[in-house]
C-alpha cells in the first residue's frame, strides 16, 4: 500500500493538472478576457483583471477536482469500455467547469487565427497549419480536394478568390458540398464525428497516463524501501483515493 500511495500521489497530480483536466487548450484563453480590456472600467484593468482571470481558473480547477473525486477512472487504454468511461468523465468535467471540448477548441483556434485572412487560399493554408500543429491526420485527402476545388473556382473567376466575394464563395461552397457528398460527410453526423474524436483523445490520454504511472512505479521499485513491495496492477488503482 505504501508503494501505491507514494507513486499515485505524483500521478494523480498529473491527471488533475497536466494530463487532461486543465490542459491549456481547455481553459478559456486569457485573450478572451482581454478582448474587452480597452473599454473595461479602470478598476478592471491591470492587476484587477489578472486577479479575475486567476479566480476564474481556480474555480474551474476546483470544479474539475470535485468531479474526479466522485468518478472512477480505470487506467486501461486497451479496454473500449474504460476509454468510453474516461471520455464520459472528461465530458462531465468540461460541462461542469465550462471548459472547451477538443472540437470547440479547434473551432476557436480557427476563428482567431483566420479572422483577418482576406483570401480563400491563405485561409485553406491556415487550416492546414492548424491541422498539422494539432497532429490531426487528413485520412480522407480532403485538403487536396478542397485545393483542387479552389483552383477550379479561381480559374472560372479568372482571379484570386477573396472571402468577401459572396458570389465566388458561393461557388466554392458548392464545390465543397460536392466533396462532402463524395466523402459521405453529412452535417447531421457532426455530433458522431465529435464523439469519435473525443474517444481517440481519451484513449491517447489514458495511454500517456499509463506510461507515466508505470515509469513512476519502476522508479519507486528501485528504491531500497520498496524492494520487497509487490507492484500493483495499473488497472486496479483508484485515483479517487489519492486526490
Amino acid at each position: 500500500m505504501a508503494f501505491a500511495t507514494r507513486f499515485l500521489s505524483r500521478s494523480t497530480r498529473q491527471v488533475c493538472t497536466g494530463q487532461s483536466v486543465l490542459r491549456p487548450e481547455y481553459v478559456i484563453p486569457s485573450r478572451s478576457f482581454a478582448k474587452g480590456a480597452a473599454t473595461a472600467p479602470a478598476a478592471l484593468k491591470g492587476d484587477e483583471m489578472l486577479k479575475n482571470i486567476f479566480l476564474e481558473v481556480k474555480k474551474k480547477f476546483e470544479t474539475a477536482i470535485g468531479v474526479l473525486r466522485k468518478e472512477k477512472i480505470t487506467i486501461d487504454p486497451e479496454d473500449p469500455a474504460a476509454v468510453a468511461e474516461y471520455a464520459r468523465v472528461m465530458k462531465t468535467v468540461r460541462e461542469k467547469a465550462d471548459l472547451f471540448s477538443e472540437s470547440q477548441r479547434i473551432k476557436y483556434t480557427i476563428e482567431t487565427k483566420t479572422q483577418d485572412i482576406p483570401d480563400a487560399r491563405s485561409y485553406l493554408l491556415a487550416l492546414k497549419d492548424i491541422r498539422v500543429k494539432r497532429g490531426i491526420i487528413d485520412e480522407l485527402g480532403a485538403e487536396a480536394m478542397m485545393s483542387d476545388a479552389l483552383d477550379k473556382v479561381e480559374k472560372e473567376l479568372k482571379k484570386p478568390l477573396l472571402r468577401n466575394d459572396k458570389k465566388g464563395m458561393a461557388l466554392l461552397k458548392a464545390e465543397f458540398d460536392k466533396i462532402n457528398q463524395k466523402l459521405g460527410i453529412r452535417k447531421e453526423d457532426l455530433p458522431k464525428y465529435e464523439e469519435q474524436l473525443e474517444l481517440k483523445i481519451a484513449k491517447a490520454q489514458l495511454e500517456e497516463l499509463k506510461k507515466e504511472v508505470v515509469e513512476a512505479m519502476d522508479t519507486q521499485k528501485k528504491r531500497e524501501e520498496f524492494k520487497d513491495e509487490e507492484v500493483p496492477d495499473v488497472k486496479s488503482l483508484d485515483l479517487r483515493n489519492f486526490i
